[in-house]
């Protein structure tokens, strides 16, 4: 079993930055590959960014390519996820996320375990 919390959502000013974390539980956080998603009111949610098992690989959506870098420390544990350059688009509830897996995953399909979220919202 997997816990993931998440924090550090808030409202900020486009333009502004933002650092999400995510504190995972257990002592097996090596053997999973984590990521972020995210869900604009209205929408379907969508993949991120996601980082693999050891850190050596990552992958995100192009929206926030070049704004937005995801790391992570297996000691202790934690993801990270610093956004900079905010856009009103990319308000929504963010969610950490995991799949028992070395490999980056960028669907929801993959996920084994998922955060509660936290919300973001960039005003204009």
């Amino acid at each position: 079993q997997l816990q993931l919390v998440e924090s550090g959502g808030g409202l900020v000013q486009a333009g502004g930055s933002l650092r999400l974390s995510c504190a995972p539980s257990g002592r097996t956080f090596r053997s999973y590959a984590m990521g972020w998603f995210r869900q604009a009111p209205g929408k379907e949610r969508e993949f991120v960014a996601g980082i693999s098992g050891r850190g050596l690989s990552t992958y995100y959506a192009d929206s926030v390519k070049g704004r937005f870098t995801i790391a992570r420390d297996n000691a202790p544990n934690s993801v990270r996820l610093q956004m900079s350059g905010l856009k009103p688009e990319d308000t929504a509830v963010y969610y950490c996320a995991a799949a028992q897996t070395q490999t980056v995953f960028t669907t929801e399909a993959r996920v084994d375990y998922w955060g509660q979220g936290t919300q973001v919202t960039v005003s204009s």
